[in-house]
């Protein structure tokens, strides 16, 4: 049974809490960017503040076994930093009993890298090349094997489990789903899943009309999932960024050199028809800023969205298609944004993403409901400062698209068995 982390009594108890600290850092192991350190201090003082012990537990990057450069030390002095009492740290997240047993309530202890562990993806490691199905299988059992003395050690340590990595809330991983069934009266989520829950059934569940969904990024394979869930639930659907191109060209236009997939055209046409056939208004880009080379100093002009020269490419939203974009923007009352509409990554080609940002507050401030998710999109907000000016911003990439193609994540499934 499900509890919630306000009613929950943490006095004297240890609490086991999956937190995502995967976070950058530079060649001197200085974290560059803290904000998922900083999004999980509710939860991890509320366990604290109640009289309970801290036992916090994360992957960082995608280590291959034991390595330095993915160890967790090196974020402990910030971490202790952010949540105002000094942070213990367990070298191996397997043997950290004794660190476990010392632990009395107010104090924190954060585990090495979980990741350091194939047991926590539950994914074989080390299998050569050429290795035969049979060995591939024999492998996967194997590591599903350890998998449960893993999930079982972990579990040891605690009384109650909390989850507040949505990051990584799509994953079935040992620490984010299969621990939680070893506290069949003690799991709930933490503060930032609760909020990253609401604000996707906000949009999924209890959005209100008209809702407009702007999808951006570079290729419709990657959102092909969520443009199809979409098209059952929103008003207004504008499609920009590199993927919009193969929409484009599948609608006739010359889009000269401009990045897409023709692969997809026939889904690109079936999307387009399905749309219609539901009442959903597609928007397009009609104007773009193109580039002869894919580079932020090339020359640069803007032309009609179906008539791209050969030897030009596509590279942000003209102001033709962000003028009709935002009329579209400020009717709605409900708006998701997840992708860029231009190579944000080149200032020159950035302007399109950053005024949808510009879009966005300006509806929030008129009273509709805006969720942002998605990395580029995410830093296009935080760029402009206007992280507090929109309703919810996500910190879950893979997750939030998951959830927006309309499947359960298993981080979240786990918790409300």
């Amino acid at each position: 049974m499900q509890q919630h982390i306000d009613s929950y009594d943490f006095a004297g108890k240890k609490a086991i809490v999956r937190v995502d600290f995967n976070v950058p850092l530079n060649e001197n192991f200085e974290i560059t960017d803290d904000t998922r350190i900083r999004a999980a201090i509710p939860t991890l003082k509320k366990v604290l503040a109640g009289g309970g012990s801290l036992i916090i537990m994360s992957h960082l990057g995608r280590p291959k076994g034991v390595t330095d450069k993915f160890s967790l030390r090196h974020i402990v002095a910030h971490v202790s930093e952010c949540l105002g009492v000094p942070v213990k740290f367990a070298p191996d997240c397997m043997k950290a009993q004794a660190e476990v047993a010392a632990l009395k309530p107010g104090e924190a202890l954060l585990l090495e890298n979980l990741r350091f562990y194939a047991e926590e993806e539950g994914k074989p490691r080390g299998l050569a090349e050429d290795a035969s199905d049979d060995e591939k299988k024999a492998a996967k059992a194997a590591v599903k094997e350890s998998q449960k003395e893993f999930v079982k050690t972990l579990a040891s340590y605690a009384d109650c489990y909390i989850n507040d990595a949505f990051g990584t809330a799509h994953r079935a991983h040992a620490s984010t789903a299969l621990i939680a069934k070893y506290f069949p009266n003690d799991k709930m989520f933490g503060y930032l899943m609760e909020g990253e829950i609401k604000a996707i059934d906000n949009v999924l569940k209890n959005a209100q009309r008209p809702f407009a969904a702007i999808i951006g990024g570079s290729k419709v394979s990657s959102k092909l999932a969520v443009l199809e869930n979409l098209l059952d639930k929103v008003d207004n659907l504008i499609i920009g960024g590199g993927m919009g191109y193969t929409f484009i060209k599948a609608q006739g236009g010359k889009i000269g050199k401009s990045l897409h997939e023709d692969e997809l055209i026939p889904q690109a046409l079936e999307i387009l028809a399905k749309a219609k056939e539901k009442g959903v208004n597609i928007y397009l880009s009609t104007e773009t800023v193109v580039a002869d080379d894919f580079s932020n100093e090339a020359n640069t002009k803007s032309v009609p969205s179906h008539d791209i020269p050969d030897g030009w490419e596509g590279m942000d939203a003209g102001a033709g298609s962000l003028a009709t974009w935002k009329k579209v923007i400020l009717s709605s009352k409900t708006i998701l944004w997840n992708g860029p509409v231009g190579v944000f990554e080149m200032p020159t080609f950035a302007k399109g993403t950053l005024q949808i940002a510009e879009d966005l507050a300006e509806a929030t401030a008129a009273g509709a409901y805006t969720l942002v998710g998605g990395g580029d999109s995410v830093a296009a907000v935080t760029q402009m400062g206007y992280a507090n000016k929109v309703s919810y911003v996500s910190t879950g990439g893979g997750a939030m698209l998951e959830a927006l193609e309309g499947k359960e994540l298993p981080g979240i499934a786990a918790i409300r068995e």
